[in-house]
C-alpha cells in the first residue's frame, strides 16, 4: 500500500501495487462510519457490480472485490495516474483538440455503459479519469468514466425514483426525479462540452432544484457556430429534442468542428515511477485498509459483491433489526428502525422489510425509511412484485410533477390535496407490467422535508388502502 490517493464522504482510494497484474492499482474502501447503513454499502457493491459489466478502455475496470476483516466492501480499480479532468482544468483550459478527444472518449465510455444497459447518471469534471498506457507510439492518455456512485441500471428502478446529481450537469428530467433514459448522460456530456469548449460551465445551479426548468446558458462565443448548435441541442430541456444517443451527439460534434480526433494523446503528466512499480510502501496497510494488517499481508477477506449483496438481503429477509406488530387480521404494521415511520401492509407484503434509513442525496444526511415487499427484488422493473416505499426526503417544496413510469400504460393525476393539513401530490399509474397499480405521493410534512410514498400493487383498492395507512410521527 503506497498512499491515500483520494477520499469522498462514502469512500476512501488508495494506491497499491498489485504483484499478479504487474501494475499499480487503486482500492476504493467503504468509510467505516457507513459499513452500517444498508443503503450505502448496497450502493457501493452496485458500483462494482455496474463496472464489472463494461469492457472498455474508457470506463474505470475493476479487477477484484472482497471485504476486509473488519467487513468493509472494497474494489481493486485501474489507477488513473493522469488525475481528473477536474484536475486538469484548474491548471489551464483544454485546448480545442484535447477537449475534442476528450468529450469522444467519455462518450465511447458512456455508450459502453448504455450497451449494457446502466446509466452513469453524474457525468462531470471529477469523475472523467486519465491513465497513461504504452504503445507503439509512447506512452499515451487515455479517458475513462469512474465513480459509478449513482449509477443506475436502465432497467431497474431504485427503492425510490430520486433526484440525483451534480446540479450543473445533470438533466431536468434527472433534477425533477423522473424516470431516466440515455439521454440524461447525453445532457451531463453536452454541458462537460460547453465547459471544456468555452473554459466555463453552462450553468452554475446551486441546487437540483434550480436544475429542473434551465434558461438556456450564454452563447459560447467560439468560432464554430455549427458545433455550438450540437451542444445546445443535446443540452435541450426536452429530452426528445436532444440527439438519438451519445455516439450520434459525439459524431455531430466531431463533424462540427472540424477536428481530427486522437484517441490516444500523449500523456500530459509524466508518470512518477516511484508510485507505479513495486518497491516499499509509504504507509502501512494497517492504516490503510483496517487494523491487524502489516505490509505484504493485506489480509483481505475476498468476496465477491454479489454474494455479499446475496447475503445482505437474506439478512433483511430474516426481519433482523425491524418491528411487526400482528393484526387480528391478515395485514401487519411495520415500522422503521427509529419508530418515526409506520405503514400496513398485507401479511405477503413483508417478505421482504427494510427498516433502516437511506440516504437520498449523494454527501447529504441520512434519512428516516422504510420498505416493505412480497419479496427480495420486488422494486425492479425486469420483475416487478408488491410492495410499499416510504422515506423522508430533504426539500421545502412539493414536485411540479410525479416521477414517470413510461411502461405504464395510464396515468391519473398528479392531484394537488391535503394530508392532515400537510401540502400532498398524488399520481396514479395503471397497466402497469407485472403489477398493474402503481402509486406516487409527496406530502410537505415540515418546512424542509418531504415525505415520498411509492406502491406497486396488484389491485388498486389494497394500494389505496396501504396509502391511507402511512404515518410518520414526529414530523
Amino acid at each position: 500500500m503506497r498512499r491515500r490517493i483520494g477520499s469522498g464522504a462514502f469512500a476512501t482510494v488508495w494506491l497499491a501495487y498489485d504483484e499478479h497484474l504487474d501494475s499499480a492499482v487503486a482500492i476504493k474502501v467503504l468509510a467505516d462510519n457507513w459499513t452500517g447503513d444498508h443503503h450505502i454499502r448496497q450502493r457501493f457493491l452496485e458500483e462494482g457490480r455496474f463496472l464489472r459489466k463494461v469492457e472498455s478502455p474508457h470506463v474505470v475496470t475493476v479487477y477484484d472485490a472482497g471485504e476486509l476483516e473488519d467487513e468493509r466492501p472494497y474494489l481493486v480499480m485501474a489507477y488513473a495516474d493522469q488525475g481528473t479532468l477536474a484536475d486538469l482544468v484548474e491548471v489551464s483550459p483544454l485546448t480545442r483538440s484535447q477537449a475534442v478527444s476528450v468529450i469522444v472518449q467519455v462518450g465511447r465510455g458512456l455508450t459502453a455503459l448504455h450497451d449494457r444497459g446502466v446509466l452513469h447518471r453524474d457525468v462531470k469534471p471529477a469523475n472523467v479519469l486519465f491513465r497513461t498506457v504504452d504503445n507503439g507510439r509512447g506512452a499515451r492518455v487515455v479517458a475513462m468514466l469512474g465513480d459509478l456512485g449513482l449509477g443506475k441500471a436502465m432497467d431497474m428502478s431504485s427503492r425510490l425514483t430520486m433526484a440525483g446529481g451534480t446540479p450543473s450537469y445533470a438533466a431536468p428530467e434527472q433534477a425533477l426525479g423522473e424516470g431516466l433514459d440515455a439521454r440524461a448522460d447525453q445532457f451531463s456530456l453536452a454541458a462537460l462540452s460547453y465547459h471544456l469548449l468555452t473554459g466555463r460551465q453552462p450553468y452554475s445551479h446551486a441546487s437540483l432544484a434550480a436544475a429542473e426548468n434551465p434558461a438556456p446558458p450564454p452563447p459560447m462565443g467560439i468560432d464554430a457556430p455549427a458545433a455550438e448548435a450540437v451542444v445546445l441541442r443535446g443540452l435541450a430541456r426536452d429530452r426528445e429534442d436532444r440527439f438519438p444517443d451519445v455516439a450520434a451527439f459525439t459524431d455531430a460534434l466531431v463533424e462540427a468542428l472540424g477536428e481530427p480526433v486522437d484517441d490516444a494523446p500523449p500523456a500530459w503528466v509524466p508518470p512518477d515511477p516511484d508510485l507505479t512499480r513495486p518497491g516499499a510502501s509509504t504507509e502501512t496497510a494497517a492504516g490503510a485498509v483496517g487494523d491487524g494488517v502489516t505490509p505484504g499481508s493485506p489480509r483481505l477477506r475476498r468476496r465477491w459483491p454479489w454474494v455479499a449483496a446475496a447475503v445482505l438481503a437474506l439478512l433483511a429477509g430474516t426481519g433482523a433489526g425491524w418491528a411487526i406488530e400482528r393484526t387480528a387480521t391478515s395485514e401487519r404494521t411495520v415500522e422503521d428502525a427509529k419508530g418515526t415511520l409506520a405503514v400496513t401492509v398485507p401479511e405477503s407484503w413483508t417478505a421482504q422489510v427494510d427498516p433502516e434509513q437511506w440516504t437520498p442525496f449523494e454527501g447529504r444526511a441520512a434519512q428516516a425509511s422504510l420498505a416493505a415487499g412480497t419479496r427480495s427484488g420486488w422494486n425492479s422493473e425486469d420483475d416487478p412484485g408488491e410492495g410499499v416505499f416510504v422515506g423522508i426526503v430533504p426539500g421545502d417544496k412539493l414536485p411540479s410533477v410525479a416521477p414517470g413510469h413510461p411502461a405504464c400504460g395510464v396515468q391519473r393525476g398528479p392531484f394537488f390535496d391535503k394530508f392532515e393539513d400537510d401540502d400532498m401530490v398524488t399520481a396514479y399509474f395503471s397497466e402497469c407490467p407485472g403489477v398493474d397499480t402503481t402509486v406516487e405521493r409527496v406530502i410537505q410534512v415540515n418546512q424542509n422535508q418531504l415525505l415520498w410514498v411509492q406502491i406497486r400493487a396488484a389491485d388498486e383498492r389494497v394500494a389505496r388502502r396501504v396509502l391511507d395507512s402511512v404515518e410518520p410521527f414526529g414530523y
